[in-house]
């Protein structure tokens, strides 16, 4: 692959965007993560699936560029882990299978494109500029998050309950948006170490009641208590007139 400018390419001007670019080979990782900064986005890398559960959690890409054949698993289970927690991206696939049956698989499984090796650098930001510009026109209200008076926005990144706005860590953000995507139900404190921390719980389960505190202490200051623990299971976020 060579690096060519946005002019060459056709591709559309830099533009702001998150990207999380996931390949185990070295040269393909560096090469398009250089060339997609180049064109003006903001891109994370991973070389693992594990290291791309843990940096698509933390970083909340837009889109993610997928290798479908990594060393500790494939992108499909990458990808089926992450809608679980239902976060909004976009999956373009990378991968050197060109079989119709993995085409099929990898869209049929929620991938929005797919790119088989080799590629070119012009068709990977063509791909990936043809699908943020059908994701970011869906209806913005399927970004927000609501539990009562509580708000939180996916793609702006705030919170807000009876209106005021609540100044959230990043640890923050994703531990109440997580609680708000399945509330009403008993969250497990492994559960939570798990899609929040990205780390399998060892017995020490102190941050996630350290970080509830904080959450409570912002939250609850503006109305009636939301988040609610479970004695020796863990936490719920729900409305508090059910």
């Amino acid at each position: 692959m060579t690096e060519r400018t946005s002019a060459d390419t056709g591709a559309p001007p830099a533009q702001h965007g998150r990207l999380l670019v996931v390949d185990d080979e070295p040269a393909i990782l560096d090469t398009v993560s250089r060339f997609l900064r180049f064109l003006g986005y903001e891109v994370h890398t991973a070389a693992t699936a594990s290291e791309a559960l843990a940096e698509a959690r933390s970083f909340l890409p837009e889109l993610i560029l997928l290798d479908v054949m990594l060393p500790d698993g494939d992108g499909f289970e990458v990808m089926r882990r992450l809608r679980q927690d239902g976060l909004p991206f976009a999956v373009v696939f990378l991968t050197a299978r060109d079989t119709r049956k993995d085409l099929v698989r990898g869209l049929t499984a929620g991938g929005d494109d797919y790119i088989t090796k080799p590629f070119g650098l012009d068709e990977v930001a063509a791909r990936i500029h043809a699908v943020l510009r059908r994701t970011r026109h869906r209806e913005h209200s399927d970004s927000v998050l609501r539990v009562a008076d509580l708000e939180l926005d996916t793609v702006t990144y705030t919170v807000n309950r009876a209106g005021a706005t609540l100044a959230l860590s990043p640890t923050e953000f994703r531990l109440l948006r997580y609680l708000m995507l399945h509330q009403g139900r008993v969250v497990p404190r492994a559960q939570l170490l798990d899609h929040v921390w990205s780390y399998d719980f060892n017995g020490d389960d102190t941050v996630v009641a350290t970080y509830i505190s904080y959450l409570r202490r912002k939250i609850d200051a503006h109305g009636p208590p939301l988040i609610h623990t479970q004695r020796g299971v863990g936490y719920s976020l729900r409305n508090p007139q059910c």
